[in-house]
């Protein structure tokens, strides 16, 4: 079957395609950056890929005859007063390029919209389902509210929570109900409706067994953990305040924490239909999702996570051209060292940040995060989705993988900290020895300030990372 795929880099679609690879579907991805395309979807083999943004879509066409086509766009990081809009036009595109081929069968990710009044993003959801029905092809829609799996928003803010606070005083919306459901069914339920008759233009729930509060999800998360928690919940916390305790309790930005605070205090509970009947799927239990998620954490397994999407507002392009460091109206600390040992050094590279830490001075590293965290950035605590593997868009605690080849010897970070001014971290090795390069490029006084003010820093602080990274 020939199939295409939207949203290649994200959360869904990683998982999706390595599935319906291994069913062996004829798989087109679409992406908006050619360098991006994972490592694990891109060495499988025959899949091929379409360099498309679907804001623009002038000059684009997809394959004739594709069968089905999957809907994965969302944004939940783009600003308020214009995200709805791009999603609107998104899908606009999308529905016009599909109607141009053959395809019988457009599938669409969406999210449970019962409630009577609907968060933002969830009407976005909605909005976009209208605007994807057509004459031309079937609509199937599924929506899902929760989804529970190694990499997952909900999972990793989850975790932040439980397995930093024994006990938490929490806001009200804890005791808000939902229906979380395990990705692996997710899954699940998007590949079994491919050309299911039955299912053309319709939308259904996809939901677990059981309904939960937040609260509840928590405390069997720490179940699952053997963990001790107590929670305390305030009817005091408005809105905001609940996005500022978010965002300083979890890895979390604070545009994601608005954007989940004003969903979480909508109800998520799916309306009953007979689809797990119709594709024999019978979803498993939430303390069964988390404990599966673990399993895959712990063998290194995770294929995708929520933190691959690049931070809003810093690139507006593609990160492919950004790969050359700038040279003109920038501060740099250059340094360099001999390789004694280049597995060595290339591995210590390859693993540096997360929980492996910054090797020298590392608590310095932590106060910059927190330093971060409190003027609205990311901090340090998105750490990395794998602990010795790195790729084009990882994030990597503050920093986001511009640039990352073994081969090449090359390691090019951009910073995603709140600076007055853009920053580029390289490492490269040219004839066994490693070049260290730190780039800032200032943006107007304010940024020559701050370069003057942190770099006596400089001289400890790279100075001990390069040494750490040749000293074998």
């Amino acid at each position: 079957m020939k199939i295409l795929i939207t949203g290649t880099t994200g959360y869904i679609a990683k998982r999706l395609i390595i599935k319906l690879h291994e069913e062996k579907h004829e798989l087109t991805c679409c992406v908006r950056d050619l360098n991006r395309i994972p490592d694990e979807i891109q060495s499988l083999g025959n899949i091929a890929f379409l360099k498309v943004d679907f804001l623009n879509t002038s000059n684009i066409q997809f394959p004739k005859d594709i069968d089905v086509a999957y809907y994965l766009i969302h944004s939940m990081t783009s600003s308020k007063g214009n995200f709805e809009a791009k999603e609107i036009q998104c899908a606009y595109n999308f529905k016009a390029l599909v109607e141009k081929t053959t395809c019988q069968q457009v599938i669409y990710l969406s999210g449970i919209v019962n409630d009577n009044i609907l968060s933002t993003h969830l009407r976005s959801r909605l909005n976009v389902e209208k605007t994807l029905a057509s004459k031309k092809y079937a609509l199937t829609t599924f929506r899902a509210g929760i989804i529970v799996g190694s990499g997952s928003s909900s999972f990793e803010i989850i975790r932040d929570i439980v397995e930093k606070l024994p006990i938490m005083v929490a806001p009200k919306w804890l005791n808000t109900k939902t229906q979380p459901i395990a990705i692996r069914d997710v899954i699940s339920f998007l590949t079994n409706a491919l050309l299911k008759e039955n299912l053309y233009n319709k939308y259904y729930d996809i939901v677990g067994p059981e309904v939960l509060t937040y609260k509840q999800m928590l405390l069997q998360f720490a179940e699952v953990r053997n963990l001790k928690r107590h929670i305390i919940t305030l009817p005091i916390l408005s809105p905001r305040l609940s996005s500022y305790w978010l965002y300083f309790v979890t890895s979390t930005t604070f545009k994601l924490a608005q954007t989940l605070v004003d969903s979480l205090k909508v109800e998520v509970i799916g309306k009953k239909s007979n689809i797990n009947y119709i594709l024999n799927i019978e979803p498993i239990s939430y303390k069964e999702a988390v404990s599966l998620a673990f399993q895959k954490i712990e063998q290194s397994e995770v294929i995708s996570s929520w933190k691959d999407a690049i931070s809003s507002g810093v690139f507006k392009d593609q990160l492919s051209k950004h790969i050359q460091l700038p040279q003109f109206g920038c501060y740099k600390d250059v340094r360099f060292r001999e390789v004694n040992d280049l597995n060595y050094t290339l591995t210590k590279i390859w693993s540096i940040g997360g929980e492996n830490g910054w090797y020298k001075f590392n608590w310095l590293w932590k106060i910059r995060g927190i330093i971060d965290k409190v003027f609205g950035g990311v901090g340090l605590r998105r750490g990395r989705t794998h602990s010795n593997y790195l790729e084009a868009g990882d994030p990597l605690d503050f920093w986001r993988v511009l640039y990352a080849n073994k081969t090449e010897m090359r390691l090019l970070l951009f910073a995603e900290m709140k600076l007055p001014g853009e920053a580029w971290l390289e490492f490269k090795i040219v004839k066994n020895r490693l070049y260290q390069r730190a780039v800032f490029r200032p943006k107007g006084l304010l940024g020559r300030m701050y370069w003057y003010t942190v770099f006596p820093f400089h001289g400890f602080v790279f100075s001990g990372l390069i040494n750490e990274l040749t000293k074998k």
